[in-house]
């Protein structure tokens, strides 16, 4: 008698479930609900996923200084870009409490900020542009001219940010805000990394209910601009609340529950979320409609 069997009718005996096998317990763990189905998810190999670890950042250019910056309160990832060649560096979506530590990041990694740089007018915190620039006078804040906010650079579709001998390129792709950009790093003009704020999330968008929010424009941006991108393109989301932090192009555009359905489905399951009001939004939208840069009377 095998050991299974033996368990099998032990546990009978004393009226328990057989334990199940292995390969049983993972098929059930694996399963998961995508887009309110349930689905079974094939096993990874240790192969696969060294493989797609190895693509996604064996990509990189060789002069590319990148880190990735979380912020436990609001959710928020930043992102540090910085050349190698010439120090220059940009930040995508500072948050104004953690302004220390990516000032002394850069330090560090001797970094010259040169602009701090926000996919959009975010509503959960308040942005660290105004505190940068007072700590780095030569630093310029940057922002879409679509959001109304104030910036000492207004970006538009095609522009580029350049820090060094590299740049990333601006897309328009309104919808959670009617101010959202999301920003491609693009060597040899061959999209690699994609900044999306609030755009794309890991498996999720933004909501569309305030700001100026669009759904349908939000689906159209993202399956034009977005999901056109090669799809081993890495894309980078402002915000993640699911402990991940990178995505790409071919993964949400099969995986993401909302963004990978037709767009009818989309827009009914955006009208249905009715998420709660923004905690911050009382308190960071007004600052960041002045990308955080606090003017009184007597500094006027």
């Amino acid at each position: 008698m095998s050991t299974f069997a033996f368990m099998r009718q032990a546990c009978s005996l004393l009226g328990r479930p057989p334990r199940p096998r292995m390969s049983s317990l993972y098929k059930a763990k694996s399963a998961d609900t995508i887009g309110g189905q349930l689905t079974s998810r094939p096993r990874p190999t240790i192969n696969n996923i060294f493989t797609r670890q190895q693509r996604t950042f064996s990509t990189l250019p060789s002069n590319l200084i990148f880190r990735q910056l979380f912020d436990h309160q609001s959710f928020t990832l930043t992102y540090l870009l910085g050349d190698k060649v010439t120090g220059e560096a940009i930040l995508i979506d500072p948050v104004i409490e953690l302004v220390n530590r990516d000032v002394n990041l850069m330090q560090d990694l001797g970094l010259k900020l040169v602009y701090a740089v926000n996919t959009h007018c975010h509503a959960d915190h308040i942005t660290g542009t105004g505190e940068l620039k007072k700590r780095i006078p030569s630093c310029c804040s940057a922002i879409s001219k679509a959001s109304g906010a104030k910036a000492d650079v207004y970006l538009q579709e095609g522009d580029r940010i350049c820090f060094g001998e590299q740049f990333v390129e601006a897309l328009s792709t309104p919808g959670h805000t009617s101010g959202c950009m999301t920003f491609v790093l693009k060597p040899g003009d061959r999209p690699i990394m994609a900044f999306t704020g609030d755009a794309v999330l890991i498996r999720g968008c933004g909501r569309t209910d305030f700001q100026e929010g669009n759904s349908s424009l939000l689906y159209d941006n993202v399956h034009g601009k977005i999901f056109t991108l090669p799809e081993d393109t890495s894309l980078y989301p402002a915000h993640d609340y699911t402990g991940q932090c990178i995505t790409t192009v071919g993964e949400e555009k099969k995986f993401n529950p909302r963004l990978s359905q037709p767009k009818e489905k989309f827009l009914e399951i955006m009208k249905q979320l009715n998420l709660p009001y923004p905690k911050a939004i009382d308190k960071a939208l007004p600052a960041n409609m002045v990308c955080g840069i606090y003017e009184t009377e007597q500094t006027r």
